[in-house]
């Protein structure tokens, strides 16, 4: 007797023991996959911090994150990495636009063109628009405006969760306009009533524009699109001419600033500009009337200017504009020469826009060969979409340069642009968040 109870103490000491260690095989964490490794080897790299030119240099690529940066003979490379080759190029921050209107193109600035899509339509036609600014080598942009309210957002979020690919974008979700304005779709018969998406951000007096501004964030804004003054490619109105008074821009900034977001404003008058300067925007947008005092205060403020001079060749060459766009684009634009070249001697902050869609989507390198006719070194120019627009997005942290700890956006061109700036239109190499989108070494 004494023997089987034994036998059995064993066999039941041996069963939970295995169902022990079956419990713990099944509990244990499971291993965790190591990031991929990803060593760039660059021809040049040009630090756009220093302004310098390196031959022969190394990215190390840790995730989405650059881990280390120098000279390729002193670089250490991990075991595990992968190697790409761009001797032959140059390596550069990935570029950033600060104004893009990704959801749309030319034809959505015919009279009621936002009214014959859906936004489902819009949805599904920006995805290429996206692509595109991508390839470009534009790995982040702001975007800043469309008229079906928060498709932008939507755009953002799937590019975010890897469904398309795009360039991170900070979407301003709605404009913000008075009844009427820029920002609203105008030339309609009078008994037409647009439904709430597309009249999302009108607004007039203080307190619609803070209601405004809440609804436009607690739907997804990173940023807010107010709208100071009349526009080019809005009919009947008036690109100088002043719009929101100084008090509604300031409530749009201080809702804004609550929620951590900064302030766009669309302005070609000078009325318009220095109110909003006043109110506490972060950009001028266009900017085409600035005068001496505008442009000082903006200076005195560290108040951004976002100049889009190359956008005029674009709206010369579409035939299908109305003859008033026309007319007013050729007075904004050469108002916004002069004002860009005094910006420069002031040393006011510029950071690079270029309002595609009225420019084709994925012609946004076109305009830094525009910055240098008008006065700009290559080197500033380039600094415009790189660690200037890094700051206006408020992620100099993360973008802008390439350094280690920054998020891994490269691009690569096959001359020197600070020799060509023309080279920064056909961008052969294009890595964002660590992770390859064009390779054309």
């Amino acid at each position: 007797m004494k023997g089987n109870t034994t036998r059995l103490l064993v066999c039941f000491t041996g069963v939970l023991a295995a169902i022990l260690l079956a419990g713990a095989s099944a509990g244990a964490a499971p291993q965790k996959e190591l990031p991929r490794i990803v060593v760039l080897r660059c021809g040049r790299l040009l630090d756009v911090k220093r302004g310098t030119l390196e031959r022969n240099q190394v990215i190390v690529v840790t995730g989405n994150t650059i881990t280390a940066v120098g000279p390729a003979a002193t670089v250490r490379i991990p075991e595990s990495a992968e190697t790409m080759d761009l001797s032959r190029a140059t390596c550069l921050p990935g570029l950033a636009d600060m104004h893009t209107h990704l959801i749309d193109d030319a034809e959505g600035y015919a009279v009621a063109g936002p009214l014959t899509r859906s936004g489902a339509q819009l949805a599904f036609s920006s995805i290429p628009h996206a692509q595109a600014t991508l390839d470009a080598g534009f790995t982040s942009v702001r975007d800043v405006g469309t008229y079906r309210a928060f498709v932008d957002v939507a755009l953002r979020d799937a590019i975010n969760r890897g469904i398309v690919p795009g360039p991170r974008i900070q979407p301003a979700g709605a404009y913000v306009t008075i009844t009427g304005g820029a920002g609203a779709l105008t030339g309609l018969a009078p008994d037409v009533e647009l439904p709430r998406e597309l009249r999302f951000g009108v607004a007039d007096g203080t307190d619609q524009v803070r209601q405004r501004v809440r609804d436009i964030i607690r739907n997804g804004a990173g940023m807010i699109k107010v709208l100071a003054t009349g526009a080019v490619l809005t009919p009947g109105s008036t690109p100088g001419a002043q719009e929101f008074t100084e008090e509604e821009l300031r409530a749009a900034v201080e809702e804004a600033k609550k929620a951590g977001l900064k302030v766009a404003c669309h302005a070609h008058g000078a009325a318009g500009a220095k109110a909003a300067i006043r109110a506490g925007v972060a950009s001028i947008e266009h900017g085409s009337y600035l005068d001496e005092e505008a442009l000082q205060m903006m200076k005195e403020r560290g108040v951004f200017f976002v100049a889009d001079p190359y956008n005029s060749v674009a709206i010369y060459q579409n035939k299908s504009y109305l003859d008033e766009f026309m007319e007013k684009n050729r007075q904004t634009t050469e108002a916004q020469i002069r004002a860009f070249r005094r910006a420069l001697e002031l040393g006011v902050r510029i950071a690079y826009g270029t309002d595609a869609a009225v420019i084709p989507h994925g012609d946004n390198g076109r305009q830094f060969a525009t910055y240098v006719e008008l006065g700009m070194t290559p080197l500033q120019a380039i600094r415009t979409a790189t660690t200037e627009a890094a700051e206006l997005l408020g992620w100099s942290d993360r973008t802008g340069s390439i350094e280690p700890g920054k998020l891994a956006d490269i691009i690569a061109v096959r001359e020197n642009p600070l020799e060509n700036i023309r080279t920064l239109e056909q961008v052969v190499f294009v890595m964002k968040d660590g992770k390859v989108f064009k390779n054309e070494k």
